[in-house]
C-alpha cells in the first residue's frame, strides 16, 4: 500500500516544527511556561487519554488518562489548551468541538503558566507520581495545560509511524484486532502488540469509499467468523474507548481504519476546510511582542501569529492591507463588544509581514506582522493575546458563550474551575 509520506511532511510544515521536534522528554523537573515565550515541545510531559468532556467555548475539557492501573476506574482529569496550543484531528488543524467524545488522544502539556489564573483546577506539582489505588500512578498530572493535542492518525503522521495489523478474530461483524504501532521504513526494536476491539460501527476508509465491517466480510476480504492473519497490513487507525466485557480493565477500540493514503488525505482535507471556516469567523490568534505608542491613541503593534493553521490562512496577511485587532483572554474569547468581534476592535493596516528563519517552536507560525492603528484598545499590550482579522475575512456575530462582552467583571472571564467535579 502507499505509505503516507507526503502527508507526514505536510503535517510537519503546517505545525511549524522541525522533523526532530516530535521526541518527547517527560522530564523529572516539571516545566512552567512564561508569558511571551513559546515553550519547547521537548520540555512537555507526554500522556494519552480518552476525551470525556469538552467545554469548547473555553478551550478546556477532561480526559480519562491511561495510567498503570485499571482504566475504567480512572476519574476524568481536567485540562486547558494554552492560548497557542495546537489541536490536530485526522491529520489536520482542528478545534476541540471537532473531536468526538471517547476519542483517545495524545497530549503534550505543561504546568499552568499562571496558577492563580487557571481555567481548570491546579494540582500539586508531583501529583503525576502519586498512586491512586486501583488506577495506579500517572492519571492526575499537574501538567494539564496543553501545547499539543492530537488524535491517533495525527500522532502517527507527525511521528512517522504506521499501524501493522497482525491478526483478526471476528463473529457477527465484531471482534478483536491485534496490531502494533511501528516506525515506517524500519523498526526500532520489537514493537509491542496491542489487542483492540472493533464492531459493526467501525468505519473503514478506502479511497473515496466509507465501508463497514459487513462490506469486507461480504467481499471475502475478512472472514465471517474465526481467526485470520492480516499479514502486517499497514494502515492508520482511529482509536477510542468503550466499556469492555470479560473483565478486561484496559483495552481500546478501533473506531476507524484508513486503508490507503487517498482516504487519509480526504479526511484531512475535509477537516482542514472545517477549521479554515472556523478561524475566518473567529479571527487568527496571536500575541503581542511590542507596542510603539504614538499620539492620541495611535500605535504600531508587532505581533506573532500562532501556529498550527492551514497555510492559506497565513497567506491572507499581506503588507498594505487593512485589518482589525482585538484583545482576547487566555481561552481566546474576545473581550470587548456585544455586536461581534469587530465592535470594539482596533482598525488599521498591516505595515509588514515577516517570516522568522530557522526552527519554529510548536505553537508559533514564525510569522510576525506590524499593524498600525489610530485607536489602540486596552487589551493590546506586550505579552497579551489578541485576535487579528484581515479585511478579506467575513464579519459575523459570535454566539454569546464565545465572547466576554462590554463591562464584564474580569473575574467572570470564564466559568469557575469549580465546575469540574472532585472524585
Amino acid at each position: 500500500m502507499k505509505r503516507f509520506e507526503s502527508m507526514f511532511w505536510g503535517t510537519a510544515l503546517c505545525l511549524g516544527m522541525s522533523l526532530t521536534a516530535g521526541s518527547v522528554n517527560a522530564q523529572d523537573e516539571p516545566f512552567r511556561p512564561v508569558a511571551g515565550e513559546f515553550p519547547s515541545l521537548e520540555e512537555a510531559l507526554s500522556y494519552r487519554g480518552e476525551l470525556v468532556f469538552v467545554d469548547h467555548a473555553n478551550r478546556r475539557g477532561s480526559l480519562r488518562i491511561q495510567g498503570q492501573g485499571t482504566y475504567f476506574r480512572n476519574a476524568p482529569h481536567p485540562f486547558a489548551m494554552l492560548p497557542y496550543g495546537v489541536i490536530r484531528y485526522h491529520g489536520a488543524p482542528a478545534d476541540l468541538r471537532d473531536i468526538p467524545l471517547n476519542s483517545v488522544l495524545h497530549i503534550r502539556a505543561f504546568l499552568p503558566p499562571d496558577p492563580q489564573n487557571s481555567a481548570v483546577p491546579v494540582f500539586a506539582v508531583d501529583s503525576r507520581k502519586k498512586n491512586s489505588g486501583y488506577s495506579g500512578a500517572g492519571i492526575y498530572p499537574a501538567e494539564n495545560h496543553v501545547l499539543l493535542l492530537e488524535d491517533e492518525p495525527s500522532y502517527c503522521l507527525r511521528e512517522n509511524r504506521i499501524w501493522k495489523l497482525k491478526e483478526l478474530e471476528i463473529k457477527d461483524n465484531a471482534g478483536m484486532i491485534l496490531a502494533s504501532r511501528e516506525p515506517k521504513g524500519g523498526s526500532e526494536g520489537k514493537a509491542s502488540v496491542e489487542s483492540m476491539t472493533f464492531d459493526a460501527a467501525t468505519r473503514i476508509w478506502r479511497g473515496r469509499e466509507c465501508l463497514a465491517v459487513e462490506d469486507l466480510v461480504g467481499a471475502g476480504i475478512w472472514p465471517g467468523s474465526g481467526k485470520t492473519s492480516l499479514e502486517d497490513k499497514e494502515v492508520l487507525l482511529g482509536i477510542a474507548w468503550k466499556p469492555t466485557p470479560s473483565g478486561v480493565f484496559t483495552r481500546f477500540h478501533v473506531s476507524d481504519i484508513w486503508l490507503d493514503e487517498t482516504s487519509m488525505q480526504r479526511a484531512a482535507r475535509s477537516q482542514t476546510e472545517t477549521h479554515k471556516a472556523f478561524i475566518r469567523s473567529r479571527w487568527m490568534p496571536a500575541w503581542v511582542d511590542a507596542v510603539e505608542y504614538g499620539k492620541f491613541g495611535r500605535a504600531i503593534v508587532t505581533a506573532t501569529l500562532f501556529g498550527g493553521m492551514d497555510e492559506s490562512l497565513y497567506a491572507d496577511f499581506r503588507k498594505d492591507t487593512s485589518a482589525m485587532m482585538n484583545g482576547v483572554e487566555s481561552n481566546l474569547k474576545h473581550t470587548g463588544g456585544n455586536y461581534g468581534p469587530s465592535h470594539m476592535a482596533s482598525r488599521g493596516r498591516i505595515l509588514a509581514v515577516t517570516k522568522v528563519d530557522g526552527d519554529i517552536p510548536m505553537g508559533s507560525s514564525g510569522i510576525q506582522i506590524r499593524f498600525e492603528t489610530d485607536l489602540i484598545v486596552e487589551g493590546i499590550r506586550p505579552t497579551r493575546v489578541v485576535r487579528v482579522c484581515p479585511s478579506s475575512w467575513p464579519q459575523v456575530n459570535l454566539p454569546r458563550e464565545e465572547f466576554i462582552g462590554d463591562g464584564s467583571d474580569p473575574k467572570h472571564r470564564f466559568p469557575t474551575p469549580e465546575m469540574f467535579p472532585k472524585y
